[in-house]
């Protein structure tokens, strides 16, 4: 792919209605794209149907949900939830009396890691177990499913599932180091790609954003073979993260958060929706722009390129709602006035030198560089230190709205999907944004 397919107008087509079910294939978390599907959803009246990664015990074992987390969890979701324990990587898996992947990064230093050396037979044969037992919880929770989509049903799947990050303190302080340190405590991403931790993680970055969504696709097949031959349809969606295109220099223009290490692993995503679309399955990667979640804090900088969207909901046919949402950004902020300046430092980061050098789509995910992380790390906090209260960003009025955007777009959107991957740039989510709210 040379260059991002973006949705550039509001899609109108519904197919989905009272009776057909809306099923959320992973675990719905605190604030998230996934909510804005699952309020589209239930504003269609869909039957809402969860699934569950589980929880892990002290010992690692994995397990369902007890009653007071499941009654929780449906609470939350609206819904009944699948208790199949679909915890997705390899990262806690092992051969019975074999350390798991994560016990072995754990013996690692931040002294040695860069040369510490992993077992590649015995890692594969963690992957081999997890690959395993996960595939046969999504049969366990496809065959409770399929009791609850009636014949000539319509079903929406939406995987949510992403990350992979093996949870290892000394990956953690790495991580800190890569993503949020600058100067003296900047380290190059190449050199975590390098090592054999970065590769399990790339690795397990693959089970858990990308091969999911194969084996959702793969387990649900007759599900949604009887569903076709009885006059329903099925349909598949994933998030996806490929940059963005946002307003620089008064254009739309592809941008991206560096380095976006799971970018590899988006890119598989991309690639297990062109298969499926390829056999004639309506499943469709949307790449999604950059706000802050629980997942995304990580990523200092990442929600820098949210702020022009404010521009971009003047300028698609915005109105008096559009305005407000600049009154409410202002108020946010400590000085009268600051929102002018604050918009003009997001204006000269993108305009500087250093950040058009990895507005390269071809070359994506891209290195970190001491001077990138100098400029992009500076700005964020230098931005935060302009708010009143930093539990209540700008980035988080955004985010929310960004969030309300996507839901729709992606639901209608599914219904007549124009291909397997495609890009929701801040131009077709103001528009959704200023229809909603004119």
């Amino acid at each position: 792919m040379n260059a991002p397919i973006p949705l550039r107008n509001i899609p109108q087509t519904n197919i989905f209605r009272k009776g057909d079910v809306f099923v959320l294939f992973g675990e719905l978390f605190g604030r998230g794209y996934a909510n804005g599907l699952v309020n589209e959803a239930r504003k269609a009246g869909l039957t809402i149907v969860g699934m569950t990664v589980g929880r892990r015990e002290a010992d690692g074992s994995l397990r369902p949900l007890n009653e007071e987390e499941l009654a929780t969890a449906e609470e939350n979701l609206g819904g009944k939830i699948i208790n199949v324990p679909m915890m997705a990587g390899f990262d806690m898996d092992s051969p019975a009396g074999t350390p798991t992947p994560t016990a072995l990064v754990n013996e690692m230093s931040l002294k040695t890691w860069q040369e510490d050396k992993l077992d590649w037979a015995h890692i594969e044969a963690c992957r081999t177990l997890g690959v395993a037992r996960f595939k046969a919880a999504v049969a366990d929770a496809m065959s409770q499913l399929d009791g609850m989509i009636a014949d000539g049903a319509n079903v929406f799947f939406a995987h949510t599932m992403a990350g992979g990050l093996v949870k290892a303190k000394v990956f953690l302080a790495i991580a800190n180091r890569i993503y949020k340190g600058r100067g003296d405590r900047f380290m190059s991403s190449r050199a975590l790609m390098d090592s054999d931790l970065g590769k399990l993680n790339l690795m397990n970055f693959d089970e858990v954003t990308a091969n999911t969504f194969g084996y959702l696709i793969e387990g649900s097949a007759a599900i949604r073979a009887r569903l076709e031959k009885t006059g329903g349809q099925a349909r598949y969606t994933a998030y996806g993260y490929h940059g963005t295109e946002i307003l620089i220099d008064g254009r739309y223009q592809w941008q991206t958060y560096t380095n976006y290490t799971q970018g590899h692993a988006k890119m598989r995503l991309e690639d297990v929706a062109k298969a499926a679309w390829g056999k004639g399955i309506k499943a469709t990667v949307f790449n999604c722009p950059e706000i802050r979640t629980n997942s995304s804090d990580i990523f200092v900088g990442v929600e820098l390129s949210i702020f022009p969207l404010l521009t971009s909901l003047q300028q698609e046919n915005g109105g008096d709602w559009a305005k407000a949402q600049l009154v409410e950004a202002a108020s946010r902020l400590t000085e009268d006035g600051a929102l002018d300046s604050l918009l003009k430092q997001i204006d000269d980061y993108n305009d500087s030198a250093t950040m058009a050098g990895f507005r390269n789509f071809p070359a994506w995910p891209m290195d970190n560089s001491a001077e990138l992380a100098d400029l992009m790390i500076g700005t964020s906090e230098h931005i935060t230190a302009m708010h009143k209260d930093r539990n209540s960003l700008i980035t988080d009025q955004l985010s929310a709205l960004v969030i309300e955007g996507t839901g729709p777009l992606m639901f209608r959107e599914a219904s007549a999907p124009a291909g397997p991957v495609l890009w929701l740039n801040h131009d077709v989510i103001a528009k959704q944004l200023n229809l909603l709210h004119n």
